[in-house]
């Protein structure tokens, strides 16, 4: 009786550990229901929460980087732009310039006297 106990024993677990690493068995969805997974199933949201977390931080990162790099090469093309335009406003506001369009345009416009004369008088 007791060897016939035994035996059904040893078959129950071979039976069992079968089970358990059969395929159909952790893809069926039986592999859920065991007594660990159900206790532990908060900390497996919660990993699972912070993973997709993670995830998306790293995205947003990743994104937010590539427009940085997007900008900042276009303020170095904004930067010689203005350079390039400085000059030439520089070049054309120069006083050579400005006669030479006056004579241009025969607008008659004589250069004043830049020095300025002050009186001073005693009391």
């Amino acid at each position: 009786m007791k060897s016939e106990n035994q035996n059904t024993i040893s078959e129950k677990r071979t039976v069992k550990g079968k089970k358990k690493s059969s395929l159909s068995y952790i893809f069926g969805g039986k592999v859920l229901t065991e007594e660990y997974i159900v206790k532990q199933s908060g900390l497996i949201f919660l990993i699972f929460f912070l993973v997709i977390l993670f995830i998306t931080n790293r995205y947003s990162c990743a994104k937010q980087l590539t427009e940085m790099d997007r900008l900042k090469k276009e303020l170095i093309e904004l930067r010689s732009e203005q350079v390039n335009l400085s000059y030439d406003l520089t070049l054309i506001s120069g006083e050579s310039q400005i006669e030479e369009l006056l004579k241009k345009k025969r607008i008659d416009l004589k250069k004043g006297n830049a020095t300025v004369v002050y009186q001073i008088k005693k009391d």
